[in-house]
């Protein structure tokens, strides 16, 4: 009977409930959805859960297997510690949206077809632009570029499902090689949701605008459902390895740029889901589990550093690097829980970090990649110098900013000591996590060579962190990312074009006019004020990607 509840639309409709409860009722629902999702996951058992045909095709909603049970897991806790941390959040819309959101993350991850895995993808970017759009009007225009982009990734995933199943003629969601267009469509669109080049810009444009409770839901469900599913659909895919690098070392020298301190998170969250493609790139089962595990940690301690900033951005209305610091006086615990959070990213030992990127890392070294396994080493000092240093640095420490922000409220507080004792106690009791992971596993993290390998990295950063500190001091500056292109020149570009058509149009006059006014009439219907591709970011944004990817797979299917 309990194969028959489905955990993530548990969910999604305790999220709808929640937009018509209130007072404690909406809160017990708040906390219980999550925990009875939980519940579910870890009772049922392997297999298909739900299975069917539709239109002819073999499909599978719901299934568990060790890799899906586990991502599962991960959501629904996330979903429980998110929903405490934002129980006086005051915004009526953000709480349902991010319970929409993790249901949906949950129905992705236990999808056993390409068709339901669509389904809850497309549902997942609802959930999160919502979430995005309940800050308020200062995170629109970011919540529509976010968008623009996830309808890109979307409309790749949905064309390549539809090639696959035409070459196939099934739906099953399992591994595929790069052997065709479609198979290539479904990569590129994982990697959207991942934050892979060349539209990472997309998470730290996006993130750092939601609410200060809204970016703890959003560090947690869309990227690492692509984790997942990449470890699913493209295990071992070499590629992965040089994508999975870049994200490593573009996450580090952005973060290490930025001042303001979600921004940093958030160019950290790159980071991170980076050592997971690289894993998944490496493709052995110690790389898988690794990749795995370091998503489930992740998940935990990014969400605490980002509920310590919450914290202070609730209590002080501020994000800056350069407005901050001295706040340990009067937020003793939030600083504690941020500096847990700080040494788990860090993959210190004794945190929950350190068991899971060590597998990666031993992975490589296995594997005898000599360059990968330096540059994931190069890579973890850099993790310490801008999450692990610099962002309880310059928060909580450097100069006294002359603030005197009380600790956040109880249900604030309770939620940070939940996730710090997670961080703790999955470094310290590791077992029942490996006994989570899709590979049987009997690696011992806590070796003589681990340990003293890793304090070297991370003493020698710390002390590199201090030498250069006036280096790294942070001014009021804006980094540009990739962002620009989309954002700034091609705007530029359009009016530019424009302007040189207008002025085409008026010198030839009116003795040829008459075509190029009926030509001149057509453009304006794509692109005027009332243009299909100019209503709204949404509608005319998905209307072009549409138009776009037909006309590339119907190239690509003919060729």
């Amino acid at each position: 009977m309990i194969d028959l509840l489905h955990p993530g639309l548990l969910v999604v409709f305790a999220g709808v409930a929640l937009a018509l409860l209130r007072g404690p009722v909406r809160a017990a629902v708040a906390l219980a959805a999550p925990l009875a999702a939980l519940w579910i996951v870890l009772a049922a058992p392997a297999g298909p859960a739900w299975s069917g045909s539709w239109l002819g095709l073999d499909m599978r909603p719901l299934a568990y297997d060790a890799l899906s049970r586990l991502f599962a897991v991960i959501f629904a806790l996330m979903a429980f510690g998110g929903a405490l941390f934002a129980l006086n959040q005051k915004s009526r819309l953000e709480l349902p949206a991010a319970f929409v959101y993790a249901g949906s993350a949950i129905g992705a991850v236990l999808a056993g077809d390409l068709v339901t895995l669509f389904v809850f993808w497309e549902l997942m970017a609802v959930g999160s632009t919502l979430v995005l759009w309940s800050a308020g009007a200062s995170a629109y225009r970011a919540s529509m570029r976010y968008l623009a982009i996830h309808l890109l990734g979307g409309v790749l995933l949905f064309a390549g499902i539809a090639g696959h199943v035409a070459e196939t003629g099934s739906t099953e969601f399992a591994r595929m090689a790069l052997d065709s267009p479609s198979h290539w469509l479904i990569l590129a669109g994982f990697l959207v949701n991942a934050g892979a080049p060349p539209l990472s810009a997309w998470l730290p444009d996006a993130y750092p605008e939601a609410s200060w409770s809204g970016m703890v839901f959003l560090s947690a469900f869309t990227t690492k459902t692509a984790v997942c599913v990449l470890l699913r659909g493209f295990p071992g895919t070499e590629l992965l390895v040089w994508v999975g690098l870049f994200m490593v070392f573009y996450g580090i020298v952005y973060a290490l740029l930025e001042n303001d301190m979600r921004r940093i998170l958030a160019y950290s969250i790159v980071n991170q889901v980076g050592f997971m493609v690289t894993g998944i790139g490496i493709g052995t089962e110690m790389a898988l589990n690794g990749a795995a595990a370091h998503a489930f940690t992740h998940i935990i301690y990014k969400a605490l550093l980002l509920m310590s900033a919450g914290s202070v951005l609730y209590a002080t209305g501020k994000r800056k690097c350069t407005d901050l610091g001295g706040l340990f006086r009067t937020m003793p615990l939030t600083t504690v829980c941020g500096t847990i959070g700080a040494l788990a990213i860090s993959s210190f030992p004794l945190t929950s970090g350190f068991v899971s990127k060590s597998m990666i890392s031993q992975a490589a070294g296995d594997e005898h990649l000599l360059w990968v396994w330096l540059a994931l080493a190069a890579a973890t000092a850099g993790v310490f110098l801008h999450a692990g240093i610099k962002f309880p640095w310059f928060v909580f420490f450097q100069k006294d900013s002359g603030l005197r922000p009380p600790e956040p409220p109880l249900n604030m507080r309770l939620a940070m000591l939940f996730f710090a004792a997670l961080c703790i106690g999955l470094g310290v009791f590791y077992q029942p996590l490996y006994a989570l992971l899709p590979f049987g596993t009997q690696y011992v993290p806590y070796t003589g060579a681990h340990v003293v390998v890793q304090l070297e990295l991370l003493l020698f950063s710390g002390l590199a962190f201090f030498v250069m500190l006036p280096m790294l001091r942070r001014t009021l500056t804006i980094t540009l990312d990739t962002d620009w292109v989309y954002r700034r020149m091609a705007p530029a570009l359009v009016a530019a074009a424009e302007a040189g058509w207008r002025r085409a149009v008026h010198a030839i006059g009116r003795s040829r006019g008459s075509v190029l006014h009926r030509l001149d009439s057509a453009v304006q219907g794509l692109h005027g004020p009332q243009a299909l591709f100019a209503r709204t970011w949404s509608s005319g944004g998905m209307a072009l990607w549409v138009a776009l990817m037909l006309a590339l797979y119907l190239l690509l299917g003919y060729l």
